[in-house]
């Protein structure tokens, strides 16, 4: 705040001092902190529309100020209604999951006006060949949010048409290398970590020396049964081509199994289809890969601990939908949610989809007799620049879901919501999953129920522990804390593979596109300071190793999460955050 000042009184040539200059000064902050601009950034603005008069104005004054608000607010309404234009006239046809529906092709009759916005080719303006120019997009900006705390935003950095793929292209041979990938990159974190390890075995490969091998998890259908989940006798270890020639071999864990280095306290190791493992054991020529010791993923390391700044401080609250119960398309239980943050005016406000649930019964039967987009734009665009109305130094930040009807991108990874929905540079939309930070604070988001996906899929098998981790105060090892454990030590956003059939439509993962679940950058980045995974299992909020682990549930369950980050102090970042579960009041 006292740099923007000091940029405004010099480009001004005032004394911030000077009481007649005090409220021009505070005006020109203002406007600088509502539409995100420097002082550089006002001062030639200021030009262009100086340089557009008559005759020159030279002096900056109050009515200069209310000339300059009311220009960038016509430049801001010009930009989104050519968006919405650019939009309406490249669809024609109802979008995604409707497209096909003959209840909702009757909707017109009904009054339905204007249309549904379709997964058509994007532009090729944005999404063309090599030779395209990239396209400038107002959530892209990565300047400090207007905030009484100078949060600062740090999103994604690749371009938005890196997200925004065209899926249901992928081959075989671009999932098998994806997977390969992931596994040679586990491989050299192994190696890394167990320096005594020397290098990795060949599982397929008859020895009566152990090795080490790094594989995944994957279910034996045959031996299993359908509708059985991962047992002892159901285990195949799937090697990477470069370390096993892609070959999958029977695993069997020996009776006296030792778990080494993983948390003390623990009793055990979780195993789910498409969890990569390090094994230590031979193959004796039997048909199958014994393993004497199961070697832990490391855990991400802790973020560094963060100078002690008072003003780094800042609230947040965090909101997973479905928004409105099955039975309505009233969305009772945000406009709640809306007066509570009117009367809190939190910093920051995450909101994560479905906004308008594709899988709605009144969506589905055509119940609506308006546009989805309409619906979103009404519901929740209207009210949230009423809150920033009253709260004008608050950022709002919003998450799609794969079942979002409004996104035309519906496959996981995915990307963030059309810039048509953007009208306001305080409302920021973010990828699915999502990772950021906040004064330095770092973010991972998801909205896809990974944690309901991994219950259903685990197999804990228990062991002797051997050269375990000793921390304090002791790890957690509640089934919750497990199961975001999995997460973390996976350093993937949903470590599930293949996604089970019963939850599939769920996810819709993109194999391919995997490396954009990535919970941190490389395998040696620390890991992220809050991690937001909702769920339909109970809501909680707890420190899983080195972060902080929110379940805020679904708003139509009553329940949301409120954060609170103090930049003063010593501690690491979990030790300065506060998270709990708040209801509906």
């Amino acid at each position: 705040m006292s740099s923007l000042r000091s940029e405004i009184c010099e480009w001004l040539g005032t004394d911030s001092a000077e009481e007649d200059s005090e409220g021009l000064i505070n005006e020109c902050v203002s406007i600088c902190q509502m539409y995100n601009l420097t002082a550089n950034d006002l001062q030639y603005k200021w030009e262009a529309l100086s340089y557009g008069q008559a005759q020159k104005i030279l002096r900056f004054t109050r009515e200069s100020a209310t000339d300059m608000k009311a220009q960038i607010q016509r430049e801001i309404q010009a930009k989104n209604a050519s968006s919405v234009s650019k939009s309406a006239a490249g669809t024609s046809s109802v979008r995604g999951k409707l497209a096909n529906s003959s209840k909702f092709a009757g909707l017109n009759a009904k009054g339905l006006t204007g249309p549904l916005k379709t997964a058509t080719q994007p532009p090729k303006a944005l999404f063309g060949g090599m030779a395209s120019v990239p396209v400038k997009l107002e959530q892209d900006f990565n300047g400090p949010i207007a905030s009484s705390s100078r949060v600062t935003f740090v999103g994604q950095k690749e371009a938005r048409q890196n997200r925004a793929y065209r899926y249901m292209y992928e081959t075989l041979g671009e999932r098998s290398e994806t997977l390969d990938t992931q596994l040679d990159g586990f491989g050299e974190l192994i190696l890394k970590h167990y320096r005594d390890v020397g290098q990795l075995g060949h599982p397929s490969v008859f020895s009566e020396e152990s090795c080490v091998v790094v594989g995944r998890i994957v279910l034996d259908a045959e031996a299993s049964g359908p509708g059985v989940k991962l047992n002892d006798q159901s285990l195949i270890l799937e090697a990477s081509r470069a370390h096993g020639d892609g070959l999958r071999v029977p695993l069997q864990l020996a009776p006296d199994l030792k778990i080494r280095g993983g948390y003390k306290g623990l009793g055990g190791v979780g195993l789910f289809p498409g969890a990569v493992v390090a094994l230590k054991g031979r193959n004796g020529g039997g048909g199958y890969f014994i393993a004497s010791q199961i070697l832990a993923i490391p855990p991400m390391p802790a973020s560094p601990a963060p100078p002690s700044n008072v003003a780094a401080s800042f609230d947040m609250c965090i909101a997973c939908g479905p928004f409105t119960p099955d039975a309505n398309l009233d969305y009772k239980p945000w406009r709640t949610l809306v007066s509570n943050l009117k009367a809190s005016k939190p910093t920051v406000v995450l909101l994560l989809g479905p906004f308008v649930d594709a899988t709605h019964t009144h969506i589905q039967d055509g119940m609506v007799d308006e546009t989805p987009s309409d619906i979103f734009r009404r519901q929740f665009i209207a009210p949230l620049h009423d809150f920033l109305s009253q709260s004008p130094t608050s950022t709002v930040l919003l998450v799609p879901s794969v079942n979002d009807i409004i996104s035309d991108h519906a496959v996981f990874p995915q990307c963030e919501l059309d810039n048509e929905f953007s009208s306001d540079p305080r409302i920021r939309l973010l990828s699915n999953p999502a990772r950021f930070s906040l004064n330095g604070i770092s973010f991972a988001v998801c909205s896809v129920d990974v944690l309901y996906h991994l219950r259903k899929e685990e197999y804990f098998r228990r062991g002797e522990e051997v050269d375990s981790i000793v921390c304090e105060p002791e790890a957690a090892s509640d089934p919750m804390s497990n199961l975001s454990r999995y997460v973390l030590q996976q350093r993937s956003f949903y470590p599930i593979f293949p996604v089970s059939l019963e939850v599939a439509h769920e996810v819709n993962l993109d194999v391919s596109h995997s490396s954009e679940l990535r919970v941190a950058e490389s395998p040696d980045d620390p890991g992220p300071d809050v991690i937001v995974l909702p769920s339909r299992l109970k809501h909680f909020s707890k420190v899983v190793d080195n972060s902080v682990v929110i379940n805020p549930s679904y708003l139509t369950k009553g329940t949301y999460a409120a954060l609170s980050y103090t930049g003063q102090g010593t501690g690491f970042p979990k030790d300065r955050i506060s998270a709990d579960i708040a209801r509906l009041s």
